[in-house]
């Protein structure tokens, strides 16, 4: 198993979405000193560990574990969204439709 591999792609993840390495560990209920290892692929995780990592980046867990992604862009999208309070949708909804309507003109 690539754990340097699955390390940076988490490490990148978390970077896109704006979070420390303190937040993300917070969430996980681990030490950051163990979020860090696994990021920079000196220990692997527990089955737990990876599931609870893929639900909080917005990741599969065949993209951590292997690079494969099918969905970047849709987990991408939605990782962002998840981060922005409700009441807010409305006005992105509004953006991407305007932006929908003046790229098919």
């Amino acid at each position: 198993m690539d754990l340097i591999g699955i390390g940076k792609r988490i490490r990148a993840q978390r970077e896109y979405l704006g979070m420390t390495r303190e937040s993300l560990a917070e969430k996980l209920d681990i030490t950051p000193k163990f979020c860090s290892d696994i990021e920079l692929g000196i220990k692997g995780m527990s089955a737990n560990t990876l599931c609870n990592i893929a639900d909080v980046l917005s990741l599969s867990t065949d993209y951590i574990l292997f690079g494969v992604n099918k969905d970047s862009l849709d987990n991408t999208i939605s990782a962002l969204l998840r981060k922005r309070p409700s009441s807010k949708l409305v006005h992105l909804e509004s953006i991407i439709k305007a932006y929908i309507s003046a790229v098919n003109e």
